[in-house]
């Protein structure tokens, strides 16, 4: 999707209908084109709060996300909005606005917790956005957060204690942004000024104790640290009074309140210029239909009563792109050898050196746009596939070389043949005549350029099928004894045997050849695994050292604020993580 195409107005891409989530066909086909990568920015909040204002603002429009104007939530499902990137020309914006959360003429949250959880599955750039103040109410509020681990899986297996480890979540979760609409507090601690980020960080300390009271205070705040170590903290002035609200999208930037303008112009900034591309676990960027697939994926588990999985989605993921991967492979190599293969070659070994340089690119062109192989399934199809590829070209070799001898031996022969025909060797001294002729015929036929690795064999089939005429010629020469006639028959039998030693010799040498490459092939499947299981290890190693540190960085928090029970679960997890980083994958590809 070019930078300069974009979509006019918002789309839903996952409808919620009667409590039933089902993702909009007309939307999908939207993100099929996105050949971009895309950064996704989602955002949540209870209904009439705002959200749709903002994203509105991010799309650079005053209009797009229907705000509604009355105490009802008036987004339905998740809509989403794909617009240029306004900072970074090779990315596309998404924009998904999600429905009020707590609108009670839902009567059943169900739907809420879901609809929560796929924003965060679905973004890169997660916003909450709540009115007021971080005080008891709003964290009560955010009561979806505590229940991630119950909503989402990270790992088709859990642990062996049955727990899924929060780095896990951590890996693929969003970065997390509170939007706080209509804050009227001065920020300020102990008479001194504060950030919004240092209010956040506050709000989400930890209160002593192990009371039931103490418990549910710390629960939410201990899910948000552990989940969204990245986080950021907006806080937003009333717009306009209270009466102008219902026209808030009709009204220029003029007519609202300066400081409201200034705060929404910081918030858009931040958003443009620090929310990532969408990455999923193994650094794999996504692109519009790879958000398609996911959509797609996490939908129907939600449809058919299963959790939505982020390695299922991934490996969901990967069985598609990994095929069209093989495809685009082999698709490569039929380009490479039409352009560089002229048959005949004149030796197999010219043959299976092209086909080895064109197999190596095909192998090369399958590691860059593949992910995810598990026990390397598609790449042995891809091998599978070559060698197909190489055995067809090796027949096709034979039978343009048969073809090309034996339309030469017609044409150089025929003058022979009606010789023959016409009686010009059946007289005395015609054998010497005819084999002089074979043997000046033969010189011709060796000159002729690319007969292919079927030249002598065709030869010495031709050769033996005139034996009866030869030898009808040597007996019927009067000026040959009997003796000589034997001698003769004697030495066009070793002639013969020295042929057939000879291209059995050639057949051995190009069996080794067919070995040898072979090997050369499963060589550089391996050799190049090899280098693909080393980038993606370092790839992971990377995540898994990001995670470590913000894993050290809450330890430390916690162990400053005293809580040593939370601490110990936390270095339960380092050290899970730990050993994990200390594991190194095999590479076998049979």
């Amino acid at each position: 999707m070019a930078s300069a195409i974009h979509m006019p107005e918002p789309l839903c891409l996952i409808e919620n209908t009667n409590g039933r989530l089902v993702a909009n066909p007309k939307a999908l086909t939207i993100l099929s084109a996105i050949t971009q990568p895309v950064v996704v920015v989602a955002i949540v909040g209870l209904y009439r709060t705002g959200k749709s204002y903002l994203m509105n603002k991010l799309a650079g429009k005053s209009k797009g996300f229907s705000l509604g104007s009355t105490v009802q939530s008036h987004t339905k499902g998740i809509w989403m909005w794909c617009v240029p990137h306004p900072q970074k020309p090779n990315r596309t914006l998404v924009l998904l606005d999600t429905e009020g959360l707590g609108d009670v003429e839902k009567g059943d949250n169900q739907n809420d917790s879901w609809i929560f959880a796929l924003a965060i599955l679905l973004s890169s750039t997660f916003v909450y956005n709540s009115m007021g103040t971080i005080n008891q109410q709003a964290m009560d509020q955010l009561h979806y957060v505590t229940e991630l681990t119950d909503r989402i899986r990270a790992k088709s297996s859990p642990e062996e204690d049955g727990v899924e480890d929060s780095a896990d979540f951590v890996s693929f979760f969003p970065d997390f942004v509170w939007t706080l609409r209509d804050f009227s507090l001065d920020l300020e601690t102990d008479g001194q000024c504060i950030t919004p980020d240092e209010y956040l960080e506050n709000s989400l300390k930890l209160k002593k104790g192990t009371s039931e009271k103490d418990k549910m205070f710390n629960l939410p705040r201990l899910c948000i640290r552990k989940f969204f170590p990245n986080k950021k903290c907006f806080i937003f002035d009333r717009p306009t009074q209270r009466k102008q609200l219902s026209r808030l999208e009709e009204l220029r930037d003029d007519e609202l309140d300066s400081e409201f303008v200034h705060q929404a112009a910081l918030f858009c900034a931040y958003i443009f210029s620090n929310s990532k591309t969408k990455t999923l676990s193994g650094g794999i960027k996504v692109n519009g239909p790879r958000l398609e697939t996911l959509v797609l994926t996490y939908v129907s588990a939600i449809s058919s009563g299963d959790l939505p999985c982020m390695e299922n989605a991934v490996l969901a993921l990967a069985e598609i792109e990994n095929s069209a991967a093989v495809q685009k492979a082999i698709a490569h190599y039929d380009q490479q050898m039409d352009q560089k293969v002229q048959l005949p070659t004149e030796t197999l070994q010219e043959l299976l050196d092209l086909h080895g340089a064109c197999e190596r690119e095909a192998i090369t062109v399958f590691m860059k746009n593949s992910f995810k192989d598990v026990d390397q399934v598609f790449q042995k199809k891809l091998a599978a596939q070559l060698n197909k590829k190489r055995d067809d070209f090796c027949k096709q070799n034979l039978k343009e070389s048969s073809d090309r001898c034996k339309a030469l031996l017609k044409d150089i022969f025929t003058p022979l043949e009606e010789g023959v025909k016409q009686g010009v060797y059946s007289k005395p001294g015609g054998y010497r005549l005819f084999m002089e002729k074979i043997q000046e015929l033969k010189k011709q036929y060796d000159q002729e350029p690319r007969k292919g690795i079927q030249a002598e064999a065709v030869l010495q089939e031709y050769l033996k099928s005139k034996e009866s005429v030869t030898d009808a010629i040597l007996q019927t020469d009067q000026t040959l004894s009997e003796k000589e006639k034997l001698i003769e028959v004697e030495r066009a039998k070793a002639e013969a045997a020295q042929a057939a030693t000879k291209m059995l010799e050639e057949m051995q040498i190009k069996n080794q050849q067919m070995m040898e490459q072979k090997e050369k092939s499963h060589q550089e499947h391996v050799r190049q695994l090899t280098e693909k299981m080393e980038q993606d290890r370092a790839q992971l190693r990377k995540e898994q050292e990001r995670t470590l540190s913000l894993k050290l960085e809450e330890q430390a928090r916690l162990l400053k604020e005293g809580f040593r029970n939370e601490n110990k679960q936390l270095q339960n997890e380092i050290q899970k993580l730990q050993q994990k980083m200390e594991e190194r994958p095999s590479c076998v590809l049979i």
